[in-house]
């Protein structure tokens, strides 16, 4: 069992978070797909076969596959995390108090699995357990409305929480259907005896960031995407707690276009190498960033400057390889939308990819990258790529 710790992008992975999905994709219907932020209905079944093979390759790396489900259940035989997993999950605003008092009562005497089950694939009002008398909130709602949300996009682990060496920052999600997952995610590392030792960084409480906003460009350099998900505030944030904790010398905060297919930094550029990244090419001569750095207790912010540029001074490389998405302009739009560029490096230039990316691939390859083509035909209906799915716990520092 490997201590948390992470400096890097590309650094060897040697344990990973992911979330197998399950009945919370079951939850997903043309009506609510939009709220829930998936752009399709997924097949659930071929999701979870996906997901085991994706797992699979990992494995096959010798990276340890921690599951959250698994750790969420063993995190609740703590009295304290089951009260506050009971507390994030009902709401009285919603349900009004009898009907919250009866299903805190509820939840509060099912067992570990249960609750957990119920914690990720939330609660429909027909769900509900009986109870006496007359409810207004009952009759109103039709029986398939949630009393708990279900999390379906807690399949994308890498938004919920961010660890830069040996601590992790609860990251504060920007939609209201993501939200508790930062509850959830944070049970996990205050009662799981794996992170018993972890110490913290950030705050969930703080203005909204995303994990998938944040890249570890290399020790000490830290790339965050302003945009859809993760506000000014939240990258300032962000910064100053990096500052404060000494965790970074330089945070670069990169604009990016609010959009849900560049809703992340991670989704138009992610690094492959110690010095290489791909990228969507038709950002690569646009994207800007400013460099924010602590001088003297304060915080100094220059720029914007060409991100490439601003990011290559930062590592302090002569210049970042990079290698574009698709082959042509139609091609970079289309594998940009299907997580072309949303990849997770194993090592230095060994990284996972999904396979219908063919020629996104094949510039990877050609360019030296070794990839590891999974498939995902469902799990890229919530628009995420490898990347998106995992939440790297220790990587091994990069050699000289």
């Amino acid at each position: 069992m490997t201590e948390p710790h992470v400096q890097s992008e590309v650094g060897p992975l040697h344990a990973v978070l992911l979330h197998r999905p399950g009945t919370e994709l079951k939850r997903l219907t043309p009506r609510n797909s939009d709220q829930l932020l998936f752009d399709a209905i997924p097949w659930v079944d071929r999701a979870k076969e996906e997901h085991d093979a994706f797992a699979e390759v990992l494995r096959n790396r010798g990276v340890e596959v921690l599951l959250l489900r698994d750790l969420l259940t063993a995190a609740l035989h703590d009295a304290r995390a089951r009260a506050a997993a009971v507390l994030a999950g009902v709401d009285d605003r919603k349900l009004g108090t009898d009907i919250a008092d009866t299903l805190r009562s509820h939840l509060s005497s099912v067992d570990n699995v249960a609750l957990a089950e119920i914690l990720i694939a939330g609660m429909t009002f027909e769900e509900l357990p009986a109870a006496e008398g007359q409810s207004l909130v009952r009759q109103m709602h039709p029986p398939h409305d949630f009393a708990i949300d279900p999390l379906p996009n807690l399949l994308f682990t890498r938004d919920s929480s961010v660890w830069v060496r040996d601590r992790v920052a609860i990251a504060a999600l920007a939609m209201p259907a993501r939200r508790r997952e930062s509850a959830l995610t944070d049970l996990v590392y205050a009662y799981h005896p794996r992170f018993s030792h972890s110490s913290r960084a950030y705050g969930a409480h703080s203005a909204p960031v995303e994990g998938g906003d944040v890249l570890l460009l290399a020790p000490g350099v830290v790339a965050i995407g302003v945009g859809e998900r993760t506000t000014p505030a939240g990258a300032e944030s962000f910064a100053r707690s990096m500052f404060a904790d000494d965790l970074a010398h330089t945070v670069l905060a990169v604009p990016i276009e609010q959009a849900r297919a560049s809703m992340h930094l991670d989704t138009v550029c992610t690094m492959v190498d110690r010095d290489a990244v791909v990228m969507y090419p038709a950002i690569q001569h646009s994207l800007q960033a400013y460099a924010l750095r602590p001088l003297d207790g304060e915080l100094k912010v220059s720029g914007p400057a060409p991100f490439l540029t601003a990011a290559a001074e930062a590592m302090d490389i002569d210049h970042l390889r990079v290698i574009d998405t698709g082959l042509d302009p139609v091609t970079a739009e289309r594998e940009q939308w299907e997580d072309g560029n949303n990849t997770l490096a194993v090592a230095p230039g060994v990284v996972v990819a999904y396979e219908r990316n063919a020629e996104t691939n094949a510039r990877l390859e050609d360019a030296g990258i070794e990839v590891l083509r999974i498939s995902g035909s469902e799990l890229g209906s919530g628009r995420g790529g490898p990347r998106c799915m995992s939440c790297p716990i220790t990587r091994a520092p990069l050699r000289p």
